[in-house]
């Protein structure tokens, strides 16, 4: 007995894309549902920190803090702000990815 294989490149096509929005959903960004100001509630919320904490952070020189309008903290600048005041990708990810090294470069 023979086996046979038929290759259907579109077939294979079909398959690989859905295999990739699935992918893409799974690992999709969380951060595009947030607002690009957060309140200090939602600071707390999002770094599930309390008041205290958040308190610290906030008194921080080089925290990004808008107070022209309230307390708002730029959702993009915190981000960054993580990325650049976070030591443990260094010391346990030496293979992380160059986009994590490269935010760390930016400046604010």
């Amino acid at each position: 007995m023979m086996f046979q294989v038929n290759f259907d490149p579109e077939m294979l096509r079909q398959i690989i894309r859905e295999e990739l929005t699935a992918i893409l959903e799974e690992q999709a960004n969380p951060y595009y549902d947030l607002p690009p100001l957060l309140t200090r509630n939602e600071l707390k919320q999002l770094l599930r920190i309390g008041d205290t904490k958040a308190a610290e952070l906030l008194g921080r020189e080089d925290f990004p803090v808008f107070r022209e309008a309230g307390v708002l903290i730029p959702t993009d600048l915190l981000f960054r702000w993580i990325v650049q005041h976070t030591t443990w990708i260094d010391h346990n990810s030496p293979n992380a990815p160059l986009v994590y090294k490269l935010m760390r470069q930016v400046p604010t």
